[in-house]
């Protein structure tokens, strides 16, 4: 796989998340629902993981997810007793994950084939458009699961604060060194203050020891924590980015491991945008992280109250354009695999004053 990745950005297609515009005086977005049609073309039935689960992680009856395809009668035709396994590794190496799972239920033959990782790593990092990042803690098909079965950080906590999401893509560190930052405006000022607190105030913090490899981020819409009333229209925007491994951690799915607030602030000042980016801090000076801070090329017009997102090799950035406003509530969080273990996750939420 060619290790370069192309730069891609996304007009996330939410005609009813808008700006401003509710009466509720803590609301980015006055309206509770989202129509993100592009993250249901990018994600893949829950149920393609669980019949991952079921083929190599234990005792299955014979499931009957898909009609068979006629590229898998194709397929299926062209085997014979004589078929070279490596020939067929490599064919496999073309598909995507929903073809990989529905040709190993098959028969016996191509499900002992597909048990090789090499496809599934190979199917990984295509489908994620990110290079190897080396050495990974799990197995590659439980990777790919967990990448595409449709599950985010609100999944598993809570639920009763969620309302949409989407899925903005993938990236890596290289470096267990990241910078976030609310503020796009080039040249970035590199924070030098003693702590994360003091460097926080001025819109821009370094955070030490981040797990490196593969990290999946995700724009998220949750009602605002100010109050607990179903009823508020309050919402938060949320840009939330974890390291691919998170969610098969038993330590995680137990509640072992929670979000600490790095600290918070208020821009008290009219805010145009909703704007949050994460930087591997070594590759800042890059000249794919460089498009990020053309920042008029992606964000639309000032009156185009859709959120939009831009990824790259190793950064992703997110801004929402705002109504006229009082300001923005702004807080960072971090997630630890342990006390004083590897930075696993990363959120910059946003609300309006």
């Amino acid at each position: 796989m060619d290790a370069k990745k192309d730069l891609y950005e996304y007009e996330l297609d939410a005609p009813s998340w808008r700006a401003g515009g509710s009466s509720n005086k803590h609301t980015i977005h006055a309206h509770p629902q989202l129509a993100f049609e592009s993250h249901k073309q990018q994600r893949y039935s829950s149920a393609i993981a669980e019949e991952i689960e079921k083929q190599w992680g234990g005792e299955c009856e014979e499931p009957n997810l898909f009609a068979a395809a006629s590229l898998l009668d194709f397929l299926i035709a062209l085997r014979t007793p004589s078929s070279p396994a490596d020939v067929w590794t490599e064919i496999a190496k073309f598909m995507d994950g929903k073809t990989l799972v529905m040709l190993a239920l098959t028969c016996r033959w191509f499900n002992r084939l597909l048990v090789d990782e090499s496809i599934w790593k190979h199917a990984c990092l295509r489908d994620l458009q990110v290079s190897d990042p080396g050495q990974v803690g799990f197995k590659w098909s439980k990777l790919y699961a967990k990448a595409f079965d449709g599950s985010h950080s609100y999944t598993f906590r809570q639920q009763e604060k969620h309302i949409d999401w989407l899925r903005i893509g993938s990236f890596l560190f290289e470096s267990p060194v990241a910078l976030m930052t609310e503020s796009l405006n080039a040249p970035l000022r590199i924070p030098k203050e003693e702590t994360v607190e003091k460097m926080l105030n001025n819109g821009c913090c370094l955070l030490e020891n981040i797990k490196t490899g593969i990290w999946l981020a995700d724009l998220q819409l949750v009602r605002c924590p100010v109050c607990d009333l179903n009823t508020c229209e309050g919402t938060m925007q949320v840009m939330d980015a974890r390291h691919i491994e998170l969610f098969l951690h038993k330590e995680y799915l137990d509640g072992n491991w929670e979000y600490e607030l790095l600290g918070s602030h208020d821009i008290k000042k009219q805010a145009s945008g909703a704007c949050a980016a994460i930087f591997d801090f070594k590759h800042l000076k890059d000249q794919s992280t460089a498009e990020i801070f053309d920042f008029k090329s992606w964000v639309g017009k000032a009156n185009d109250w859709q959120p939009k997102a831009m990824i790259t090799l190793h950064a992703v950035a997110v801004n929402t354009n705002l109504q006229d406003n009082e300001g923005l509530h702004v807080k960072y969080h971090a997630m630890r695999a342990g006390k004083n273990g590897e930075v696993v996750s990363i959120r910059v939420s946003q609300q309006l004053l």
